[in-house]
């Protein structure tokens, strides 16, 4: 059995090879080749044009893809696998993608060609989730805004939002997604003493935290965090509308996918102070152009699409899905 992997400025060939060394010893032939970007701004470039849309937006180089026909296995984080690189790969039976998300396959061309997709859940829940406690406190503390006054020489103490200045302690926090990240989310602000309502029409499991419909969780809520997928139901759920609904005290939090908002009508109600403010680590144009609206903006926290990004949570994909390989290759669904 041979298996194709593509490394990436992220997940490099060293870490693939070292997180996939028990598929070697599993007896499957291992092919390590690189998706080659000058810089990590590139790489994440084609990845949000692929997640907006779609596997055929980015081809492969003929390098990686020449002899895929050869393969009875692909693991990828970023690379897209389109029906393209699906209809050459005539032996693949089973892709590999080392993220939580499978946006850069095309699912359907899989399906109907009998493949097998895995992918690693997770992998990045906690880096998200601490970033996004980070991103809540900076946004309600001031902190960012604070640093960018210190380092151009100003000595700033009230900024748009010291009429209602908040602890976030005994504050009611709604989270949009309650899987992993928004699992680890809750648990995380359980120590600050908060009380959580999440929506999710798709959770059934057990929890501590109250389970509401969308309008009362954005109606209740002092701060509303996003950690939704992207799909076709999901796409533009928050927009002018959905704000007018927020308190007015109320700050958005999105560490998820820029295209669960509607970023025109979110601007317009940041500025109009429908809302507090927000605090964003996705965009719908990465980086944010110079002219950006968002820039001009004194309630908002912006950071650089960085909430995943942890070496943690690279190094231990490639090891995590060798472990989901080896138990759906020993299972009797084979």
């Amino acid at each position: 059995m041979k298996c194709l992997a593509i490394a990436d400025l992220l997940i490099s060939e060293h870490v693939m090879k070292e997180g996939l060394a028990s598929l070697e010893k599993k007896g499957i032939e291992l092919t390590i080749r690189k998706w080659h970007h000058d810089q990590v701004e590139d790489l994440q470039k084609d990845n949000l044009l692929i997640e907006q849309t779609g596997s055929n937006a980015v081809l492969l180089p003929h390098a990686i893809t020449h002899d895929i026909d050869q393969y009875d296995i692909i693991l990828t984080q970023f690379a897209p696998l389109n029906r393209f690189v699906l209809a050459a790969a005539r032996k693949v039976t089973l892709i590999g993608v080392l993220r939580g998300g499978i946006e850069n396959i095309d699912v359907k061309e899989a399906e109907a060609r009998g493949i097998k997709i895995l992918n690693t859940p997770g992998r990045n829940a906690r880096s998200v989730a601490e970033f996004t406690v980070g991103m809540i406190i900076a946004e309600m503390r001031n902190i960012g805004r604070s640093h960018a006054s210190i380092m151009k020489g100003n000595w700033q103490k009230d900024f748009a939002n010291q009429d209602y200045l908040p602890e976030l302690g005994r504050r009611t926090v709604g989270i949009i997604g309650f899987g992993h990240i928004g699992q680890l989310v809750a648990k995380f602000l359980s120590g600050f003493n908060t009380r959580i309502l999440f929506y999710d029409p798709f959770f059934k499991g057990q929890t501590t935290c109250t389970q509401v419909e969308l309008e009362e969780l954005l109606r209740a809520s002092d701060v509303v965090s996003l950690h939704s997928r992207l799909t076709a139901e999901t796409k533009g759920m928050l927009g002018y509308e959905q704000f007018e609904k927020m308190k007015q005290t109320a700050i958005l939090i999105n560490t998820a996918r820029s295209g669960l908002v509607k970023e025109g009508e979110l601007i317009r109600a940041l500025r109009e102070n429908i809302i507090a403010g927000a605090a964003l680590d996705t965009f719908d144009h990465e980086p944010i152009t110079k002219d950006s609206p968002l820039l001009s903006l004194k309630n908002v926290t912006l950071t650089a699409h960085l909430a995943g990004s942890t070496i943690d949570a690279f190094h231990n994909s490639p090891t995590l899905l060798a472990e989901r390989i080896h138990s759906y290759l020993d299972s009797d669904s084979v």
